[in-house]
Order: structure tokens, then sequence, then C-alpha cells
């Protein structure tokens, strides 16, 4: 708990970061316990700490890494301030306790806890606390992997986000990442013809991108099941029961699943708009951007999109599917792009992480999970690491958690950080020193 409130009070929101400073607080509670980290600063300020605990070789390393930049705060908002790491209400509250310096605390103590007991592994464990996932991650694990793929080149990897409890119908449920979305952010383009303001035609480029954005919105991309999304609704159905577990189960079949994600999103929004994600591409409009007086008619419009694909699809797929809901005469210029992810589920540190949890947990429920979002773990995968989503925490019923990410009042209990410690810390040790 120390490490994690001295972590929150250091200032890291992304811009600008300041990551150095947390990368120096690190290196001094590892080198206490006789590690000796490398602190690489890919810009002023933008430092990444990497640290190594010595196996004896026989097998390829396992990757700890975890971000820590955090995102601005509306500090006028919060019941304690951001910055503060204060015990309240069995928390520690503050920006990042969730996302994600809860994690960068886990993977610290479980470095430590390795190095007291002297623990004989078969694999290195490394460790990576780095900068700038909230922004591009070009400073952070980004950068490390372009220029210093040897300090972090692993075979498997843990990040966020997975291992995190919910209660579903009286029972806890334990979503673990196995796969994410990938990401193609986009400018849609409209061109028409210039003039006075006062004389309308039919020939606007802000009224053809409009009704261009108004169909994307009203339209989803076509159903898609990706072997993590189909194992994630088989199971909660089991958990569910009932009709919504039938709902559930009747999203895998391509002549029901319109209707029953409908029905769902009728009666529980919040979580069909997850599973909507969870089965669709998705474009959303987030910016837009035309003219240049309110008289003149501008002959371009403007709008940004944020595309997330899923596993099995790439940048022209993608685009496939997108372009006939924008219609005719749109424009569209790729401006970033990063490619989805899955990992095998029936595997040797898949089935560590379910034992970890059922130890602590035997009522654990542990289902593969596909992120909307994106992560790190894009970067890993340049060095071929097969990474998961694992920030182990058991949450009581009414304890939030989605909804603090990046959200006003972020906080984490203290007791469940402390299961997580001791979960993160049993499966990095017996992944690590069996074969």
């Amino acid at each position: 708990m120390r490490h994690l409130q001295n972590l929150v009070r250091i200032n890291t929101t992304n811009p600008p970061g300041n990551e150095t400073e947390a990368a120096r607080y690190l290196d001094g509670a590892l080198r206490a316990e006789g590690y000796e980290p490398a602190i690489l600063e890919s810009a002023p300020g933008r430092g990444n700490l990497v640290a190594r605990f010595k196996g004896d070789g026989s097998l390829p390393p396992l990757l700890l890494f975890s971000h820590t930049d955090v995102v601005p705060v509306e500090a006028e908002h919060w019941t304690h301030p951001p910055f503060s790491g204060d015990l309240a209400h069995g928390c520690v509250w503050g920006r990042g306790t969730l996302d994600m310096k809860s994690m960068v605390t886990m993977e610290l103590m479980t470095m430590l806890l390795l190095a007291r007991g002297k623990i004989p592994l078969k694999r290195d464990v490394i460790f990576a606390a780095t900068a700038d996932e909230e922004v591009e991650g070009k400073y952070g694990l980004g950068w490390l992997a372009r220029e210093q793929p040897d300090l972090i080149r692993a075979e498997w990897g843990f990040s966020e986000f997975g291992g995190y409890s919910l209660p579903v119908n009286g029972r806890r449920v334990y979503p673990c990442q196995t796969a994410e979305k990938g990401v193609c952010w986009l400018k849609l383009r409209a061109r028409g013809k210039p003039g006075h303001a006062a004389l309308p035609h039919g020939d606007n480029a802000v009224a053809r991108l409009a009704h261009a954005v108004d169909r994307l919105t009203r339209r989803r991309m076509p159903l898609r099941v990706t072997p993590t999304a189909a194992r994630y609704a088989r199971g909660m159905a089991q958990v569910m029961g009932g009709v919504r577990g039938l709902a559930l189960q009747a999203l895998l079949n391509r002549v029901t699943h319109d209707r029953a994600l409908d029905w769902l999103m009728a009666r529980e929004p919040e979580h069909a708009r997850s599973l909507a994600s969870m089965f669709h591409n998705t474009a959303t409009p987030t910016q837009l951007n035309a003219g240049q007086a309110p008289n003149v008619i501008p002959s371009t419009a403007e709008a940004v999109l944020d595309g997330r694909l899923l596993p099995g699809f790439d940048r022209s797929s993608f685009l496939a599917e997108l372009t006939p809901l924008l219609g005719p005469d749109i424009e569209i210029e790729v401006m970033e792009y990063g490619a989805p992810l899955e990992m095998p589920v029936d595997t040797p540190l898949f089935h560590a992480m379910t034992a970890g949890l059922r130890r602590h947990d035997p009522a654990a429920i542990v289902l593969p999970y596909l992120l909307s979002g994106a992560t790190d773990a894009k970067f890993a995968a340049w060095l071929g690491i097969k990474s998961y989503g694992f920030s182990p925490l058991k949450l009581e019923v009414g304890e939030p958690f989605g909804e603090l990410i990046h959200g006003h009042d972020e906080r984490v209990p203290v007791r469940a950080l402390a299961f997580g410690v001791q979960v993160l810390y049993e499966v990095v040790r017996d992944f690590c020193s069996s074969k």
C-alpha cells in the first residue's frame, strides 16, 4: 500500500508525463532489495525503468509491463485530492490507483518478494515500468521495443486489464484479457461547391459529411464472432442462466443475434454496449471541422473517426466493411493503425492464472475476455511476446471499478490490492519455476 500511495503522489499526468520521477522511486525500492535497474529516458522526463530477476535461463523470460503515466484530472470534482494517495474508507484514493499504478505496485512487490525469497526459477522475470501509454506509447514500451528490444524480449507477458472480479448472479466472474481490438483512426473528407451561405444549394460539403456520419451512427457493422468472444459469451451465459443467458447464447447464432442484442440493449444497456463492442467493429465520430466563417459554404468538411477492429481484421478488411455505411463521395484517410491481438487460451500461463485465482477464491469463474480498447501489448507483440491482461483484484458487490477508470474519485480497496499482490506473485513464481 505504501508504494502505491507514494506512486500516486508523483504527478505523472500525460501530457507532459514526468515519468522519470516515478522511475526513480521504483529504482530506489528495487535497489534496496539488491536489484540493479536501468532507467532509460526516451526524451527528457520520459523515463522507463527495466529490472530483471535472473532464473537459470532454461526457459525464455516472462515480462511484467505496466505504465506509470496517468490521464488528466478535474480536481474540483474529487472527494480526495487526486494526487494525495489518501487512505480513506478502506481505499487508496488518487489518479492511477486503478489505471494503472496498482498494477505497477503489484509487479514491484512481485519482484521484491522474489528477491527476498531467493526463489529458483527457470525463467528470468523482467519488470518494465514505462512512460506514455495513455497517449501513444512512443516514449514508453514502443520506444523500448524499437531501441532496446533485448532488455524486454520475452516469451510471455502480463499487463492490464484483467483478473478483476465482477459480481454476476451471486457469483464472481474474473475476466482475463486474452485479446484486444486494433486501432484505426480515420479522417473523413467530403467535398462540395463553395459559395455564399445566403444562397444555399444541394452540393454542400458540410451536409454531405453530416449525412455520412448520421448513417454511420444509425447502423451497426455486421456481428462477428471471435474465439475469445465466443468463449466469454458461453461462459457468461452459464453463469447468468435464465432468459439473459439464453440471449447471450443467441448472440452466437447468426439467425437470432441482432434480435438478441436489441433485447439486451433494452434491458441491460451497460452490459450490452460492452458486448456490442466485443462482437462488432466500431467507428465512432470524435471530431468535426468545416468552414472559416458563418456566411461562407466551405468546399470541404472533415470528421475524425476512432475505429476499433476485431481480431481477424486488418486495415483493408476494416475499411471494406466501413465504406458502404458512409455512402458515396466520402474520402477516407488512415491517420493511425495498430493491429488487433488475440492470444490462445489453452496455455500453461492461462492455466496458471486460473489456478492462482481459484487458490485464493475457490468460487472464481475465470473467462477469457476481449478488450475494446488498446494497451501496450501491441508493442510487446512486435517482439513476439504473447501477453495477457492480468491485474487481479477481488472486488466486493457494490465496489465500483470500470466507471472509476479515467473518471472522478478513482480508488482501489486495500483488501483487493493485497489479494492482487498475493495472486500475481504466486502465479509468476509457479509459472516461472515449472517446465
